[in-house]
């Protein structure tokens, strides 16, 4: 399985950007999905996560109203709407496939894309 996450560059504050996360996958079905982050300096952060099939979603507070997780299985990919950007957004933005932990929602996942980075400027 490989990640390709796209879509990032520099906005400004306010804006909005859609990040995109396109799945190459040669064998095995949709699993739960995730976007996590990591700004300069700081820890990696989960930010939300999404069902196989697009059901069900989860947010973290810190994006819960302003970003909005979809999916579309039939073409591999998982996007990320970014409203109302602040500069606190800055990060490189990860997407992630296949939890690894149990319950809802996971944090951990086996495979990981690349990462694409987003500069909000103020």
């Amino acid at each position: 399985v490989q990640l390709q996450a796209s879509g990032g560059g520099l906005v400004q504050a306010g804006d909005s950007l859609t990040l995109s996360c396109s799945v190459s996958r040669s064998v095995g079905s949709p699993k739960a999905m995730a976007w996590f982050r990591q700004a300069p300096g700081k820890d990696r952060e989960f930010l939300t996560t999404i069902s196989w099939n697009g059901k069900r979603v989860y947010y973290e507070d810190s994006v819960k109203g302003r970003f909005t997780v979809s999916r579309d299985n039939a073409k591999n990919t998982m996007y990320l709407q970014m409203n109302n950007l602040k500069p606190e957004d800055t990060a490189v933005y990860y997407c992630a496939e296949d939890a690894q932990s149990l319950g809802w929602p996971s944090r951990e996942y086996r495979y990981w894309g690349q990462g694409t980075l987003v500069t909000v400027s103020s």
